[in-house]
């Protein structure tokens, strides 16, 4: 194990030698001195405008249909030139994207960053007063969406625009359109696309993404990812990964064999089966893949059977969704009949991999590598990435921190704890997010001297590795998603039958944890759990939905806090079933 490591440690330090092109200095970030790297695009517009540089190569693959990096330029000067000449979306506005992973998201997201605006992802799984809070909070000037977020967001249109003017594009959708709507087909229209972008004015700090996450006190928060954020997400990912890679190929040259690594001339196929709303596949995936001219395959929805099918067709190399994915796929029967001698990585985020499933992978997958990643919306993306030897060395490890990131351990008053102790992890760096929209308190309690507090509980071993021990926040975390109790419990408490809830996580081998919910009903209450159930499909999406309630006759347990004993309820409700 320790020759392992200290392969990785020597790679690490020649690819961030002094004059490498991974090399670091430290400079001043929104007031904070920081560690960045020296040599990278100050924007994401200048990572598009690379990215066209792959020409005829094919970029995305959406189930049947498939375009080129030159196709996709052409869509996105075109989108950019309307938003810029007919809704005057310039630097410091926000354009929303509602929808499922069309190749209409990936067009919308590059033209809004190379306008120097902020693209805000709307959560698709949101209900119709989800989408309303959401662009009530970030106010975009143009909302581009599908049809199924257009019938969302049709019956709030009318509140929406009584404060502020909001254009609807339409994406893959016959319906009859509101006042204020056009087809996609209408205005993108490659054949009259000018030649080049816009001209555009971009800070580094300047926002380029809104994602939400979910708020401990219920309403979500719109996190501001800005372009130097991301842009340091996307090369602590190929540090990390060009990292293992050298750190492999001393391993190999030490032990006299050679690894299973793909020729350095395969081309890179990734498939990102987790949604384009979120840092996992927008950050982690797009980006890179886009910056290294590689293939992106889009599914409309996780179907494990499609997946091997386009696995097989594509030839994808890469997969990254949540280890739900990566279990089901190795599960299926299709697995013995379908050609996966591409796949050479299957990473899992979003949630922690099983150690067996480590073993799974690594099985399954000769001259291939399991691997896992580490991080939050808040801080663009990765904190840690662990793969191949190191992640077979450390299975129970998120891996070590990406390197312009500073990480600690604190106790609950925010004093700094030793090497090896447990305690709440904090990170700083240029990737932890600017604040929040609208939450100027909410992000002062959050960042402190640029610190940022995870809200995890980990521990960090002499070589540099995270633990994640468990979570500091109230929230349950099923297939990847953060769904926070406290949001759950708001909407169970607007039934008038509701007395006392209590919303917690149960173990679920499929999704990691599951919804789950105690609830005390008023007197004479004949509701039932499908009753409370269909209540709440209208207010919360569906995955915030509890699968398991308990109704209880008598309160639920308090501490001397009159907090609910949440573990108390969670190893009754386990051991009750």
């Amino acid at each position: 194990m320790s020759g392992v490591i200290d392969h990785f440690q020597d790679a690490w330090k020649e690819l961030s030698a002094p004059g490498s092109g991974f090399a670091m200095t430290d400079t001043e970030v929104r007031g904070v001195r920081m560690r960045v790297f020296e040599q990278v695009p100050s924007d994401m517009r200048e990572i598009w405008e690379l990215a066209t540089l792959h020409g005829d190569k094919r970029y995305i693959v959406y189930e049947d249909e498939a375009y080129s990096y030159a196709e996709t330029a052409v869509s996105v000067r075109a989108l950019a030139h309307h938003l810029r000449e007919v809704h005057g979306v310039g630097s410091g506005d926000r354009v929303g994207i509602a929808m499922r992973n069309y190749p209409e998201w990936v067009i919308s997201y590059w033209a809004i960053a190379a306008l120097g605006a902020a693209a805000v992802g709307l959560n698709a799984w949101w209900t119709g007063p989800e989408m309303e809070f959401g662009l009530a909070d970030s106010r975009p000037k143009v909302l581009i969406c599908d049809e199924e977020r257009l019938e969302r967001v049709i019956p709030h249109l009318d509140a929406l625009r009584a404060e502020e003017p909001m254009h609807l594009l339409v994406v893959r959708s016959q319906m009859e359109l509101p006042e204020e709507a056009a087809r996609w087909e209408e205005v993108i229209d490659p054949l009259r696309a000018p030649s080049e972008l816009p001209p555009a004015e971009i800070h580094p700090d300047d926002d380029v993404t809104i994602f939400y996450t979910s708020g401990t006190t219920g309403n979500p928060k719109g996190a501001q990812l800005t372009h130097r954020g991301s842009v340091h997400n996307l090369f602590n990912i190929v540090f990390m990964t060009m990292t293992a890679a050298v750190a492999q190929a001393k391993a190999d040259a030490a032990n006299g064999t050679q690894s299973g690594e793909p020729a350095a001339d395969a081309p890179l196929v990734f498939m990102a089966p987790t949604p384009l709303f979120h840092v996992t596949a927008c950050n982690c995936v797009l980006h890179p893949v886009t910056l290294l001219g590689a293939k992106l395959v889009l599914t409309r929805k996780w179907d494990p059977g499609r997946a091997l099918e386009l696995i097989e067709r594509e030839r994808v190399t890469n997969l990254s969704g949540v280890p739900t994915m990566s279990r089901e796929l190795l599960a299926h029967p299709d697995w013995e009949t379908r050609d996966t001698s591409s796949l050479k990585a299957l990473t899992g985020g979003g949630a922690p991999v099983p150690p067996d499933l480590v073993e799974k992978i690594d099985d399954a997958l000769p001259g291939g590598m399991p691997s896992t990643g580490y991080g939050l919306t808040e801080t663009h993306g990765v904190l840690t990435i662990n793969m191949a030897a190191l992640y077979l060395s450390k299975p129970s490890s998120c891996g070590p921190i990406v390197p312009t990131v500073d990480a600690k351990v604190v106790d609950d008053l925010g004093n700094d704890l030793p090497e090896g102790s447990v305690g709440q992890l904090c990170v700083k760096g240029p990737i932890v997010i600017k604040g929040y929209i609208n939450r100027p308190e909410e992000s002062a309690e959050a960042i402190k001297d640029g610190w940022f507090n995870t809200g995890d509980i980990a521990r960090i071993d002499e070589d540099g590795f995270v633990f994640i021990v468990d979570r500091a926040k109230d929230m349950v975390l099923r297939g990847g998603e953060n769904v926070y109790c406290s949001e759950v419990e708001a909407a169970i408490y607007a039934h008038p039958e509701v007395a006392e809830v209590a919303v917690f996580g149960l173990p679920d081998e499929r999704l990691g944890e599951e919804v789950a919910a105690a609830v005390v009903l008023r007197p004479d209450s004949g509701l039932t759990g499908d009753d409370l159930r269909a209540y709440l499909a209208p207010l919360i999406s569906k995955q915030k939905i509890p699968t398991k309630i308990s109704f209880r006759a008598d309160p639920l347990p308090q501490n001397a806090n009159g907090k609910f004993l949440k573990r108390q309820l969670r190893d009754e409700m386990i051991a009750a079933s």
